[in-house]
């Protein structure tokens, strides 16, 4: 998949990005826009704490430049607390400092410019926090499976795989989907999916979105996971699969060996556990799945899945 991608970035780099207003998923745009605290199904949760989360790990990487509004504060020194907004040549101007140089800090770095300044003649060990109210450059966050996670300058349009492609390409873990978080005009968080099979093996540029300041491009890691398949199959035993396969019943007995002789494939028990541990078995007669009466089951991790031997 990783060089499949970095071969196909090449060639999309080239490729007209389409705006929001075009569809980026097999759905309608408005349809990929769930309201904040909600997520739809096949999507990554997107809940309000998941939407934060990744937010923060913006706010984190975020590079102050010019036209950002910062708030910053010096502990028990209220006259030294100001509202300031980044000059064109990057700087801000502070009571008792004056010019300070700040494009290109990120928040934190900021912080402890300003803290180790004051600390050099007027404030001993000064407790200094610095918060971007508004941000006015053109940043995006890449985070997750991607060699060089971090926030990038958006310089022009670009498209989602020349963000990956700034970002150092992906990893061996990335997975099968990406999910971009975009803020919406009411404030509200927006999760936008992209399947990056359908984008990269079938070409489909429609998802080879436009990307818009302060979006975070998240590239989940596609972790492993594990079930059991025993009894009346060819090859017994632990089986690992990705997160991204999606395995299911019938998937997991073909990588087995498939059935063994004497597989009573009527009655196959598969036993789960809760987060609690507690066990429940799901009993499925096989032959209803393929015969299309009943839809494959989906594992998860930890699932055993048991084929038991018919007698007669």
């Amino acid at each position: 998949m990783k060089k499949l991608v970095s071969a196909l970035i090449v060639i999309c780099m080239g490729s007209a990005p389409i705006g929001w207003g075009q569809s980026a998923t097999r759905q309608s745009p408005q349809a990929a826009r769930p309201s904040p605290g909600k997520s739809q199904e096949g999507e990554i949760p997107a809940s309000a704490q998941d939407a934060q989360a990744a937010r923060d790990v913006f706010v984190k990487a975020y590079r102050i430049g010019p036209g950002d509004l910062l708030e910053i504060k010096v502990f028990e020194l209220d006259q030294l607390s100001q509202v300031v907004r980044v000059s064109e040549d990057g700087s801000i101007t502070l009571p008792l400092l004056g010019r300070v140089e700040v494009e290109g800090l990120t928040q934190d770095g900021t912080a402890a410019k300003i803290a180790g300044l004051l600390a050099e003649k007027y404030v001993k060990n000064p407790q200094v926090t610095v918060f971007i109210k508004e941000y006015k450059s053109k940043q995006v966050a890449v985070i997750g499976a991607v060699d060089k996670p971090g926030s990038y300058e958006l310089v022009g349009r670009k498209n989602l795989l020349q963000m990956i492609s700034a970002a150092g390409g992906f990893t061996d873990q990335a997975g099968d989907e990406i999910y971009i978080l975009r803020e919406g005009p009411d404030g509200g968080t927006a999760t936008i999916p992209i399947d990056l099979r359908d984008l990269v093996v079938n070409g489909n540029q429609k998802l080879n979105i436009a990307i818009e300041p302060n979006d975070v491009i998240n590239v989940p890691v596609d972790r492993e996971i594990k079930v059991f398949v025993f009894g009346r199959v060819t090859q017994p035993g632990a089986l690992k699969f990705k997160v991204s396969e999606r395995v299911t019943l019938l998937k997991a007995i073909a990588q087995a060996g498939g059935w063994a002789e004497g597989a009573k494939q009527s009655a196959v028990i598969i036993t789960r556990k809760d987060k609690s541990g507690k066990e429940t078995q799901i009993r499925v007669n096989v032959k209803d799945i393929i015969s299309g009466r009943r839809k494959d089951i989906p594992l998860q991790e930890g699932d055993v899945v048991f084929v038991p031997e018919s007698f007669w």
